[in-house]
């Protein structure tokens, strides 16, 4: 009696609220929560970065062996909205989705092989922003990435974000550089020494979060560090 009830709900479930992207409408498979393999690979503007240590207009800092954003932001579009969901609305299947994609990038795109001893490292939050926002949206995309490629994901408290920094929109490249000065502490550093280090984040628009948190990396002695973000604005 109960599997027929079962059956029931779950069939007026399907037809109430469909598996659907919400990008294009076509039906998802379980792997995926939001968002379809073909809007994945199709619906988005790739950067055409590679493994380079200088691409157009960006000089890495010594010690970042690559920088790497999947796609072009798209002020006003779907990826912008995408990214605010999972950002502010706590749409953690939509940082899976796009992370497992930028795990299957990063491998397919750069010099990083499935496998390898890569330890992820989610640019952290400070407490209170996490606690008031309930997650951090760089470590759901963490999650993704570590799913497609067995990297190894930081645990929380290692590294840590102690200045409680005020937002970046609007500010000049050297007043976001002094707002997140002294914003990051490894906690634990024989846990990134001579580690390969990972930094995740969703948008990358002048580096000075990204770089920041690879200069405390690398003075806690991590061996080498690569940035992966779901879009360059």
């Amino acid at each position: 009696m109960n599997l027929g009830i079962n059956y029931i709900r779950d069939g007026v479930k399907k037809i109430l609220f469909p598996h659907v992207c919400v990008l294009c409408g076509h039906h998802l498979p379980k792997t995926y929560s939001f968002v379809c393999e073909s809007c994945l690979n199709n619906r988005f503007e790739e950067v055409e970065e590679g493994n380079q240590r200088i691409e157009p207009n960006i000089i890495l800092p010594e010690g970042i062996e690559f920088k790497y954003s999947m796609w072009r932001f798209d002020k006003g579009g779907f990826l912008q909205d995408l990214l605010h969901n999972l950002k502010y609305h706590q749409m953690e299947g939509v940082g899976i989705d796009l992370g497992r994609q930028l795990g299957k990038q990063i491998i397919s795109k750069t010099s990083l092989q499935k496998h390898s001893k890569i330890m992820i490292i989610p640019v952290p939050l400070h407490k209170k922003k996490e606690k008031k926002r309930g997650f951090n949206q760089a470590r759901i995309l963490s999650v993704g990435i570590r799913d497609t490629t067995d990297f190894k994901l930081v645990n929380k408290g290692i590294v840590l974000r102690v200045k409680n920094t005020k937002t970046q929109t609007g500010f000049t490249l050297k007043k976001r550089n002094e707002n997140l000065q002294n914003a990051f502490y490894v906690e634990k550093p024989e846990k990134v020494k001579n580690q390969e280090c990972l930094i995740v984040d969703d948008v990358y628009t002048t580096g000075s979060t990204t770089f920041e948190l690879a200069k405390v990396l690398r003075l806690a002695g991590a061996k080498k560090i690569f940035i992966a973000t779901v879009a360059c604005a």
